[in-house]
């Protein structure tokens, strides 16, 4: 890609939120190769950015992310290598998302399948608009949705997730609210409005109280029910060691706004 072509994934930082922005409608905002390096490329960045607070996901066009970019797939058919090292890249990229220590809203509007419906289910939020809709259809081409799987039974109650995985069938947004897909579902005229009052209540806490948060709350959701109350008690001890922790509940008890110092 030459220096002067369009970026993949654009990016735009105000008042402590980032958004990455999915930048090419014309392909649907597929999952190509070379997106998913420019999407891990960011995040990798704003992992190490302490002015990051939120990181908002969202795409241009009608079409959230239509998953894998089948024509590039189809030209790599005979590369084993090339369909191994695809899968691995996208996994990592949802693992980044996972293990990102700032919480991270999907912003969805119009139709997020197959690799894209996973992008979804991998944000610790997600805000659609009503015309949005859902599905993973790779049994409806012989290939099933085996990693966007995993994303979506760790989201979605286990019929569910099987329902659309056996389908592939589309669902509409206020399916996906009802089996815990996204958060909310609104307007698409509100949308903005409604994810970045969203994201700027979040931006308000405690950085590192919610680093914190984000990374016991996937941790202990693997553990046995004991094993998972001894690490969060551990991790909750810890965590009152925190400035930030100190000063939220002398505020609380004096009635003022804490003043974080994100430490």
């Amino acid at each position: 890609m030459s220096t002067n072509a369009k970026p993949l994934v654009h990016k735009y930082s105000e008042h402590g939120i980032t958004t990455l922005t999915l930048d090419q409608p014309e392909r649907r905002n597929s999952l190509s190769m070379a997106m998913l390096k420019a999407l891990s490329d960011e995040l990798d960045q704003i992992a190490e950015d302490p002015a990051t607070r939120v990181v908002v996901l969202a795409a241009h066009g009608n079409v959230f992310c239509a998953g894998h970019d089948l024509k590039e797939i189809r030209e790599q058919l005979d590369s084993d290598q090339f369909q191994l090292e695809l899968f691995q890249q996208c996994s990592k990229v949802m693992q980044q998302i996972v293990n990102l220590p700032r919480p991270v809203i999907a912003r969805v509007a119009g139709i997020a399948t197959a690799a894209g419906c996973q992008l979804v289910a991998s944000c610790d939020l997600a805000v659609a608009a009503d015309t949005a809709r859902f599905a993973t259809p790779g049994v409806n081409i012989g290939l099933f949705c085996s990693t966007p799987m995993v994303a979506l039974s760790r989201n979605v109650s286990r019929k569910h997730a099987m329902e659309m995985l056996l389908t592939g069938e589309m669902i509409g947004a206020i399916k996906a609210e009802r089996i815990g897909l996204v958060n909310r579902v609104v307007d698409e005229q509100v949308l903005d409005e409604t994810v970045y009052s969203l994201a700027n209540t979040i931006a308000g806490k405690s950085s590192h109280t919610l680093k914190i948060g984000k990374e016991a709350f996937y941790k202990q959701l693997e553990m046995p029910l004991s094993e998972a109350y001894d690490y969060t008690s551990q991790v909750m001890a810890d965590n009152l060691k925190a400035d930030d922790a100190g000063e939220g509940i002398c505020a609380f008890l004096d009635k003022r706004k804490p003043d974080w110092k994100d430490s």
